[in-house]
């Protein structure tokens, strides 16, 4: 599998990292040694000192897929989930900088949290509301009508460039409010108000 992830999908959170707004999806990806394991703490890697949480909309992929149109691409998944994009930004902002990829502050190991997967079926998935805790506190608080490019719309881009197979994951996009997160943190996902995930930090 094969975990796509889209960056700068959501206009607050590309404020709020004073980021320029892309023209088209921004694509970055995570080899299958970046999913955190079930009931796994996520652990601060020593190579950072600023890693912060990312809670995002995620579809599994359920055929395979290329050049898919835009409205056929609703065949492609039929469950959805919670999960979290955990970034060095220290070194996000050093690689940026400089011109060089992202995938050591995106990539590394244990980087993505997987939530439950349920049935798409009974979601307005335009509408979808989502939020993370952190220590019981809401610190982001997305719905996916605020989306760039919606579900569909990225399924269809991302299969221009890439075959998309059974089981791969799309990471879509984390709304504003992302921040550090500390040793003892607690971060708890939610989907349309149902626990997805919950995540000690060490």
């Amino acid at each position: 599998m094969k975990i796509i992830c889209i960056g700068r999908n959501y206009t607050k959170h590309i404020e709020e990292l004073e980021n320029e707004k892309p023209e088209n999806p921004v694509i970055f990806m995570k080899p299958d040694s970046a999913i955190l394991l079930k009931n796994n703490p996520f652990v601060i890697p020593s190579f950072s000192e600023d890693v912060h949480y990312e809670v995002e909309v995620l579809v599994k992929i359920n055929r395979i897929g290329k050049h898919i149109q835009e409205r056929f691409a609703h065949k492609y998944y039929d469950e959805i989930g919670l999960g979290i994009d955990f970034t060095a930004r220290d070194l996000q902002s050093n690689l940026k900088s400089k011109g060089l990829p992202w995938e050591k502050a995106k990539a590394f190991d244990g980087s993505a949290v997987i939530g439950n997967f349920v049935p798409k079926e009974g979601f307005d998935l335009s509408n979808l509301n989502f939020k993370l805790l952190k220590n019981d506190s809401i610190v982001q608080n997305g719905n996916t009508a605020s989306m760039l490019w919606k579900i569909d719309e990225i399924i269809s881009y991302v299969s221009q460039f890439f075959t998309l197979k059974i089981g791969d994951v799309i990471f879509t996009g984390t709304p504003a409010g992302v921040g550090k997160v500390e040793p003892n943190d607690v971060l708890l996902g939610e989907l349309e108000g149902k626990k997805s995930f919950e995540i000690r930090i060490k």
